[in-house]
């Protein structure tokens, strides 16, 4: 299903917007990976509790805030993960959704992008259309400010590497996604750093899914980013997401013969 069309709109869908606002959700599951977010998911949680959704899991990693306290007041699951790292975090909210999820959205705490754009990540997969819906930071949709000279730089870098490596015109490569549950089962995630993003990226090509990219508006996160916001943060993350498009390069063969012979 990879020849599905890729297509990147001109802005933010606002038909399906109007189509989906108020309408409950239920079979769709929010995970949000946290770390000292406590203030950020105030507002948040409320929002997306608004839209009557399955589940609303916080996968904390090693808070010291109020997260947990924030969380469980407004009704979402808080689910602890003593691993340190983003894909860790995303693999524990993972282990904890409903056996009635059919579409898992993936949430950063912060407010860089929009919760209330959700449902139109969701919608394409809802009718059918696509698996796999990822969030296309658009130049002309950033807020000044919102991404750093080295997240700027990564976002033309490892998409290049995917289309070498893999065949395939990724545009960004946007935390804000949503995935059917199967196609995420079937990707087999295994990265539990900063890795996690390109992983499923690269193994959906693979996998032949059908993937679409959105615009989105991406703002000003709230807060201290805990990657882009030190030297320290921005290479280990440089260095997990290249460790892990290299890793999957040199094992892409092993996994091709072995699902050729499924």
């Amino acid at each position: 299903m990879n020849d599905a069309p890729h297509r990147l709109e001109t802005g933010v869908t606002s038909d399906l917007s109007g189509r989906n606002r108020g309408r409950p959700l239920p079979r769709v599951s929010v995970i949000i990976p946290a770390l000292d977010e406590g203030r950020s998911l105030s507002v948040l949680l409320p929002i997306l509790r608004s839209m009557s959704l399955g589940q609303i899991i916080v996968a904390d990693n090693g808070s010291t805030d109020q997260t947990q306290q924030v969380v469980e007041s407004h009704g979402a699951l808080w689910v602890f993960e003593p691993r340190r790292g983003y894909g860790a975090a995303c693999h524990a909210g993972m282990r904890q959704l409903s056996p009635t999820t059919e579409i898992v959205v993936f949430l950063d705490a912060d407010l860089s992008d929009d919760p209330a754009l959700l449902p139109d990540l969701v919608e394409p997969i809802a009718a059918g259309e696509y698996d796999f819906v990822v969030s296309t930071r658009a130049a002309h949709l950033r807020q000044p400010g919102s991404m750093s000279l080295p997240q700027r730089v990564a976002n033309r870098l490892f998409p290049w590497l995917i289309k070498a490596g893999w065949g395939h015109a990724y545009r960004d490569m946007g935390p804000f996604r949503a995935i059917r549950r199967a196609s995420l089962e079937a990707v087999d995630m295994q990265d539990r750093a900063f890795g996690w993003t390109i992983e499923m990226q690269i193994r959906a090509v693979e996998l032949g899914l059908g993937i679409k990219e959105i615009p989105v508006p991406y703002r000003r996160r709230r807060g201290r980013s805990k990657i882009s916001g030190t030297v320290l943060g921005v290479l280990r993350a440089a260095y997990w997401i290249t460790r892990t498009c290299v890793w999957l390069w040199v094992t892409k063969r092993r996994r091709i013969r072995r699902g050729s012979s499924t």
